[in-house]
């Protein structure tokens, strides 16, 4: 039998399809073996009992994505008979203020559509050419989310600006603020809705769309503010409000900006790479961590793992070692859905298993 102490030979890989429901913006302390309880739960056991090879779970990245697409579709519904409400009291009032709102909730509406055809995609299984799959498609959907920001950015700015320099006379004051009401709950709704649900499944996209959202109620509110001025005598203050609206839409731009460019840098919650080390560290077995890498693939979480053991174990016993690293990590790190746990022999002499291929391997 060979022995655990011949390099690369401990090497494991195992695709976990199983959802823990854990959210995915910080470490949590789970049960390792806890999963959703109820009545519900129970039935999906007896039809589909729960178990570690993908050949038999349930796909999460398939169920996070129905869910995604949901949310997408509830939101968008609600943000269209909103911005359509408002649309009918801009043309009525000739209010640039919410002018500039409707048009913040139009845009924030139609990003539902990459994001759509991006959750869609990242339902296709890998290829031979696309390895990893189609969960990247939600990043370039974040992409598209960002320039249709800074687009209604762009638009509401302009519009601010001229209303500046050719002063109009706003009407129907009554009819403004409530549409600006109307627009907050509205925004806010769907804020907590995507916001929610993008957690839940792990989807940087939604989140900040859920973000865009929530921006969008609170400039709905610079509109009601705007109105309340136009009544108190100052005609200035419907543009004036428009431009606060504008610096709004560049603070969330510069947020969703942040968010879609670390997901494209493949960046990571530290405190996430932390918990995988603590966790590898704490499995029987492990003498050593050497390299832990984390990566977004869409919603899911992959990882890249090293690990030292003992070089007189047989192969079977470095390999287990190695599974039951693996089990723990899809167990306390949130979704994360795929490990690779690589085991290394470490020797008492310190001899360097790696003299062939260490100076091909890259920095960190």
């Amino acid at each position: 039998m060979a022995e655990g102490g011949e390099h690369g030979e401990a090497g494991h890989h195992h695709q976990h399809e199983h959802d823990h429901g854990h959210e995915y913006d910080g470490p949590r302390e789970p049960d390792p073996h806890s999963h959703p309880g109820g009545l519900g739960a129970r039935l999906r056991d007896l039809l589909a009992p729960h178990s570690h090879d993908s050949s038999d779970a349930v796909d999460p990245a398939l169920e996070s994505s129905r869910d995604g697409l949901r949310a997408l579709w509830i939101s968008l519904g609600v943000l269209a008979l909103t911005a359509a409400a408002q649309a009918v009291v801009v043309v009525l009032s000739g209010s640039v203020a919410l002018l500039g709102d409707t048009l913040h909730n139009v845009a924030d509406a139609l990003t539902a559509v990459p994001l759509g055809i991006a959750f869609v995609l990242g339902r296709r299984p890998a290829t031979r050419r696309y390895t990893y799959g189609y969960g990247r498609a939600e990043d370039l959907a974040g992409v598209a989310i960002v320039v249709v920001i800074a687009a209604s950015a762009a638009l509401a700015a302009w519009e601010a600006v001229r209303r500046l320099q050719h002063p109009h006379q706003v009407t129907h004051l009554w009819a403004v603020a409530a549409a600006g009401v109307a627009g907050f709950v509205g925004n806010e709704l769907v804020a907590q809705y995507r916001i929610r649900v993008g957690r839940r499944i792990g989807s940087a996209a939604l989140v900040a769309d859920g973000l865009h959202a929530r921006t969008d109620g609170l400039t709905s509110l610079a509109v009601v503010a705007g109105a309340g001025g136009v009544a108190l005598g100052w005609d200035q203050a419907d543009p004036a409000v428009g431009l606060l609206i504008t610096l709004a839409i560049l603070a969330v731009l510069r947020d969703a900006a942040r968010e879609v460019y670390r997901r494209l840098m493949d960046a990571v919650d530290p405190d996430l790479v932390e918990k995988a080390e603590q966790t590898l560290a704490a499995t029987p077995g492990v003498r050593a961590v050497d390299e832990v890498r984390l990566r977004w693939i869409g919603h899911q979480l992959r990882a890249e793992c090293r690990i030292g053991v003992d070089d007189s174990l047989s192969l079977v016993a470095a390999h287990a070692i190695a599974e039951d690293a693996e089990h723990r990590l899809v167990h306390q790190i949130p979704r994360l859905t795929a490990a690779i746990v690589h085991a290394d022999p470490e020797s008492a002499d310190g001899t360097d298993h790696h003299l062939l291929t260490g100076h091909h391997r890259g920095p960190g």
